[in-house]
């Protein structure tokens, strides 16, 4: 029986195979990873220069080229051909035009696809990552300026769906600063994972020449290059942790999302949202609908899903280089950074805007009873009962109030005074002011004074810690920032300097 291997005459790419894989995978790479392609390619060539793999003269005259290719080649106007593979060896191509084959081909000494592929995706991140994280500590600063405005000002919270204590926006707007600034943190982390370069792993296990991997990973703006060089090419925890962070984040911004589509709605209507960010209905001119608290809904949950997406892309895959993590599950994944960057801006600029109707909110205590718990607390302190007996004493107040549709400052005292005589056998020494005050929904919040309370010392050292956890987060980053900046201007100058010896 004849070897197939030897009677097929079939030519690369198969018509089908270049429609459905490779044309996708060129115009990912045309449309996210030519800057990074270009700067792999000059800090390889820096290192090659300046290890002396390279002489001055050869790298030289591959500086040019890469030069000529970057002014005569524009990548946004490429159609895929299937004349080469990929990006890479158009580039080669290019390369071999300019220069022939041999010395072009000397750039891709002690390197490979797929190192080249793992430090793209990453740059890509890194670049992301540093929008996101810029635009989460832009939410976060818009978060705690609205706890500070809003530190006094009282509003209904809930539990299970119904109205339970009353508190202040700033206190609740701070339990939603504390997640964020572990989102944040959650984002630092991913980030100084991506932050490691893998170049110089070349394909597995790096290269019997004498290469500098550390100065590859400094000109192209990492902390370090990546240990292991098998991990380099296998480890996608740079893409989980990325994408989890990011799944987190939105998982956790949903919900706050969530309750202000309530507390806008009509019954309880305890935020008003301004006419900025109001659309009216088509046919229905009384409505004012809130929609950018929908889209921001919406999008929260688009991000939530295609994060998860890559994480799911990620499971049950071999630990080696696979094309599964690769270029056109990278480019999906933008997808949810572009989502995601629309959820932070619009909702920073939502928190700066909207107010708290406090008529609304003083009607929805006032039918609610949310104070009474504050009388069960008073009466164990100062008529010195077990505070089950003030439970029960605080709800019979309750129940009588909402059977008579009253006011528990100014209709409760009478069934107090009843509830209390019927449980101790004594008169209570608390009056009809003192009732009224204990009962109010501003001593409720001023006597939780402790760590984490609403009332105003706790709450104000808490926005002095925000506000401060603000700065160092946009110090971390810029910090980041101003590396790869510094990277970047190094490599120009390197590469520069390369061009004089052509």
């Amino acid at each position: 029986m004849t070897d197939p291997r030897l009677s097929d005459s079939s030519v690369f790419p198969d018509p089908v195979y270049k429609e459905t894989v490779l044309c996708p995978l060129f115009d990912g790479a045309k449309n996210h990873h030519v800057a990074a392609f270009r700067a792999i390619d000059r800090a390889h060539l820096v290192m090659l220069a300046e290890t002396g793999i390279l002489d001055a003269g050869q790298a030289g005259k591959i500086a040019g080229a890469l030069e000529a290719i970057d002014a005569e080649v524009d990548p946004s106007t490429l159609v895929y051909t299937g004349e080469v593979e990929d990006f890479f060896f158009l580039i080669e191509k290019e390369l071999k035009k300019r220069l022939g084959p041999d010395l072009a081909g000397r750039l891709h000494t002690a390197r490979s696809r797929n190192d080249i592929d793992h430090t793209l995706f990453k740059l890509g991140l890194k670049a992301r990552l540093d929008v996101l994280i810029g635009k989460a500590i832009a939410l976060h600063g818009a978060l705690v300026a609205a706890a500070e405005r809003e530190k006094a000002t009282l509003i209904v919270a809930y539990t299970h769906g119904q109205p339970a204590q009353p508190t202040t926006f700033g206190h609740y707007l701070a339990a939603v600063i504390e997640v964020l600034a572990r989102d944040i943190e959650r984002l630092f982390e991913a980030y100084a994972i991506v932050d490691l370069s893998p170049m110089g792993a070349a394909a597995i296990t790096t290269s019997g020449f004498a290469t500098d991997r550390a100065r590859v990973a400094e000109l192209l703006g990492f902390a370090a290059p990546l240990q292991n060089s098998y991990s380099c090419i296998a480890a996608v925890d740079y893409i989980t942790s990325t994408y989890g962070a990011l799944e987190l984040l939105f998982l956790h911004l949903g919900r706050p999302i969530q309750d202000l589509q309530f507390w806008t709605s009509f019954e309880v209507g305890q935020i008003y949202v301004p006419n900025s960010l109001v659309q009216i209905s088509s046919i229905m001119p009384q409505k004012r609908n809130p929609v950018p608290i929908e889209h921001l809904r919406h999008l929260a949950s688009q991000t939530f899903g295609r994060a998860r997406a890559m994480l799911d892309i990620m499971h049950n895959t071999p630990f080696t280089d696979m094309n599964d993590s690769e270029g056109e599950t990278q480019s999906m994944g933008y997808q949810a950074f572009d989502s995601a960057e629309r959820v932070l801006d619009l909702l920073a600029v939502l928190v700066a805007q909207i107010k708290v109707d406090p008529a609304r909110v003083a009607s929805n205590i006032r039918r609610s009873c949310i104070t009474i718990t504050e009388l069960a607390d008073s009466l164990v302190r100062r008529e010195g009962l077990s505070f089950r007996e003030g439970h029960e004493i605080a709800a019979a107040v309750a129940r009588a109030v909402v059977a008579s549709g009253g006011d528990l400052v100014a209709d409760g005292y009478a069934p107090f005074l009843d509830a209390f005589e019927k449980s101790t056998g004594r008169k209570t020494a608390i009056d009809a002011a003192t009732f009224a005050e204990l009962v109010s929904p501003e001593y409720f919040v001023a006597v939780r004074t402790r760590f984490g309370g609403p009332a105003p010392a706790p709450l104000e050292a808490a926005l002095a810690g925000y506000q401060t956890q603000g700065r160092e987060f946009a110090a971390r980053l810029q910090t980041l920032v101003q590396r790869e900046a510094a990277a970047a201007h190094q490599l120009k100058q390197r590469f520069d300097a390369l061009k004089g010896n052509a």
